[in-house]
């Protein structure tokens, strides 16, 4: 039996990858400064967008069993790397943003506090190494 491997990177020159995940291909580079051409993101903010994924189908799928309808949603990450090397994110802040008519604020702050606590597995493993704080903005002004 072979064992195919979760992902694959394979390098396309320079400081960039072509990174092939779940049947998805994508590049990752370096900026500049380090020798990359700014083609695609960097690995390490990679874990922003994945934290971003990770609450947000867990805060979805909650509010839908709790029937807690909402127009819209859309999630921001901002990770404060360490000084000193391994640079990881010391701190990182969630902010889950809301609009909708009928939102009910007990039955969202549920929802996030059971994916941070519980669910987010990108969460847990980001809070390992740091602390995970989050926000709740309910029909904020675009």
């Amino acid at each position: 039996m072979t064992h195919k491997p979760a992902t694959t990177a394979t390098w396309r020159g320079d400081m960039s990858f072509d990174v092939e995940l779940q049947g998805h291909t994508f590049l990752v580079d370096a900026d500049e400064s380090v020798g990359g051409s700014n083609q695609g993101p960097r690995p390490k903010a990679l874990l922003l967008s994945a934290l971003a994924g990770c609450t947000g189908m867990d805060v979805v799928s909650i509010l839908n069993k709790m029937q807690m309808p909402f127009d819209r949603l859309t999630i921001s990450v901002e990770g404060k790397l360490t000084e000193e090397h391994p640079k990881v994110y010391g701190h990182t802040t969630v902010v889950y943003s809301f609009w909708g008519d009928a939102l009910e604020e007990g039955k969202i702050n549920k929802a996030v506090q059971l994916s941070q606590d519980r669910y987010c597995g990108v969460s847990a493993t980001m809070r390992g190494v740091g602390e995970i704080t989050h926000q709740v903005r309910l029909n904020p002004r675009d």
